[in-house]
């Protein structure tokens, strides 16, 4: 007769859950840097960031460099929210969502890891074709920069990368909201480039329409404007309205997200 022994206990250990953020964050810039429309869209504004500072500059008898610099970012903003539509929308045109949420279940990290990765590559890419824009004016410009007070120089450039980034990510909240690429360029290009015109018609109202008027400055291209505007004034109220419309169409994409089936 053999005595009974106790059942030797199982211990369970929990496997994570995907993985972890940083690889979620390579896999999006893997794929966000290997699509030909990443590169086509940057390449569009830099072509247009380079040309428009130097007709700028030209135009004006050898003005400011900076000021040339920073108004293109008034032309480019599309292309960055465009790309930043795109950059979700293209992996529901493929089917490819799908996959992503399989390998990363996390629905909130895909979306704030790919948010960081559309926010470095435009950021970069920004950053450097300031950098090939200076190259070109700066010799044709008249007015030295001066690089010693930040609010002439430094600044301006600084709030224009911030202000791309925030246009692209602006185009990626509705990418998410909306799932379809026409839809969601146009709604981006209605936010970033229509309402200002049409806000700007209202001022042609009088005074019974001054209240739209005052709601424009809202908009996230007045906001750019405010922050990129030299010298540098208040920049708290333009960076909290760029935060705000970055936050809640990014954050309601994440609710959608999360509610809907891809």
């Amino acid at each position: 007769m053999t005595a009974l022994t106790a059942p030797r206990r199982t211990t369970f250990t929990q496997a994570p859950v995907g993985p972890t953020f940083l690889r979620t964050l390579r896999s999006e810039l893997l794929k966000l840097t290997t699509l030909r429309s990443t590169w086509w869209s940057l390449a569009i504004a830099a072509v247009l960031s380079v040309g428009i500072a130097w007709l700028y500059v030209s135009a004006s008898d050898g003005g400011y460099a900076i000021s040339g610099v920073v108004a293109s970012t008034q032309f480019t903003m599309l292309v960055a929210g465009i790309l930043g539509a795109i950059a979700v929308t293209g992996e529901y045109a493929t089917g490819m969502i799908r996959s992503t949420l399989t390998a990363t279940p996390r629905r909130a990290q895909v979306v704030l890891a790919k948010s960081l990765a559309v926010a470095l590559v435009v950021g970069a890419a920004t950053a450097v074709s300031y950098l090939v824009c200076l190259a070109v004016t700066v010799p044709i410009s008249t007015a030295a920069i001066a690089w010693s007070d930040p609010a002439q120089a430094l600044l301006p450039l600084l709030f224009g990368v911030v202000s791309m980034v925030a246009y692209a990510l602006i185009g990626m909240g509705f990418g998410l909201l909306i799932r379809n690429g026409a839809g969601a360029i146009a709604a981006t290009v209605g936010v970033l480039f229509v309402a200002p015109i049409a806000v700007n018609l209202f001022a042609l109202g009088g005074a019974s329409w001054q209240w739209v008027v005052d709601l424009g400055r809202y908009l996230p291209v007045a906001a750019g404007g405010d922050l990129t505007a030299i010298p540098t004034g208040d920049v708290l109220v333009p960076t909290v309205t760029l935060a705000a419309w970055v936050v809640a169409l990014v954050g309601a994409g994440i609710v959608v997200l999360r509610q809907r089936d891809a």
